[in-house]
């Protein structure tokens, strides 16, 4: 069974620093392509950043390049989302997701759709 749990949400003021974690079990991890995504109140759920696993290509939404990172440990089949600069439009629940793709530098990053396993969520909220 694909889990796949997210940790290191939390409250941070603005301008500060968060950590999240996505920690997979269950899959080959090489194999898969990690996501994060996040939902505020009232809005649609909205792609965040993304890692192809092919070659590590990166995906950031527009709202966030510059400010957030995306990088993995394969050893700990964990992907992480270090997020500085935090803004209050930053506060949401934060999802990581899976899709079985090894997607890279030669294509565009899966839609949100196409991902089949998805995290529980986790809460940041930065207060300004």
């Amino acid at each position: 069974e694909v889990q796949l749990v997210e940790s290191g949400g939390g409250l941070a003021q603005a301008g500060g620093s968060l950590r999240l974690s996505c920690s997979a079990s269950g899959l080959i991890f090489e194999d898969y392509s990690i996501g994060w995504f996040r939902q505020a109140p009232g809005k649609e759920r909205e792609e965040v950043s993304s890692l192809g696993s092919y070659d590590h290509t990166t995906y950031y939404s527009d709202s966030v390049k510059g400010r957030f990172t995306i990088f993995s440990d394969n050893a700990k089949k964990t992907v992480y989302l270090q997020m500085n600069a935090l803004r209050a439009e930053d506060t949401a629940v934060y999802y990581c997701a899976g899709i079985p793709i090894r997607w890279g530098r030669w294509s565009t990053p899966p839609p949100e759709e196409d991902y089949r396993f998805w995290g529980q969520g986790i809460q940041v909220t930065v207060s300004s």
